[in-house]
């Protein structure tokens, strides 16, 4: 199955570009026509209620390396350059070595999801405050330009196969492992494919799930299911 498909299913979203700062809770910004901004860190640092917040772990959706999904050379090669930011390798270009070849194929593994149940954030806004007065918070309140996270998956491993369009060598594949500094792992697969998995010591995020925080004249109302379909985040 399509990774994609996958974590869409369950209301999930993977991140494509190089912010990768995304937690559980965090509430961002997103205004129209404007890219999201983080807003605040945690809703309790805007928001003060005497429902307890409860983080769950979600088991059952793991991630693992057979849930993958198929690019471009060029479009894959652009994606991985972006998730590669995030890993601290911004530096790493690897579209000067591997210059052109047929596919790109994305994936990862050693993942887990952290989450709130939408119950228990709309419990926590039913009976919330504001921590302090707060006339902009008040105004993008009503203005439903708020978004809450309210899932996120990490992963540990970021597993990544680039079909080239020529035969690879050990000497290209010890090259690209030295410039890597034993962050990345290149491997030869076949003779025209080349294997790269990351060694992350933490988990980075790669999917999530946030609801737009809809409020009216000046009282919460509900939670609203958003996608990437527009660009969130």
């Amino acid at each position: 199955m399509k990774l994609t498909k996958f974590l869409s299913e369950q209301g999930y979203d993977i991140i494509e570009g190089p912010v990768r700062n995304h937690k559980p809770l965090q509430l961002w910004l997103k205004k129209p026509f404007d890219e999201a901004q983080l807003y605040y860190a945690s809703i309790e640092h805007a928001f003060t209620s005497n429902v307890a917040l409860t983080e769950i772990e979600n088991p059952a959706l793991s991630i693992n390396s057979t849930q993958k999904d198929d690019y471009g050379f060029n479009i894959g090669i652009t994606l991985l350059q972006e998730i590669l930011k995030t890993l601290g390798l911004g530096a790493f270009e690897i579209a000067n070595t591997i210059k052109s070849g047929k596919t790109v194929t994305i994936s990862y593994d050693n993942s887990v999801t952290k989450e709130y149940t939408i119950g228990n954030i709309e419990d926590y806004l039913f009976s919330a405050d504001f921590l302090h007065p707060n006339p902009s918070l008040l105004k993008n309140a009503n203005r439903n330009y708020i978004l809450i996270v309210t899932g996120t998956v990490f992963a540990k491993n970021l597993i990544v196969d680039i079909e080239t369009d020529f035969t690879l060598d050990n000497n290209l594949i010890a090259s690209l492992n030295e410039v890597a500094s034993g962050k990345l792992d290149f491997t030869i697969d076949n003779q025209n494919k080349l294997r790269m998995v990351s060694n992350a010591e933490i988990h980075f995020p790669i999917a999530v799930k946030a609801s737009r925080i809809d409020f009216d004249r000046s009282r919460f109302q509900k939670l609203i299911l958003v996608t990437d379909t527009n660009n969130i985040f």
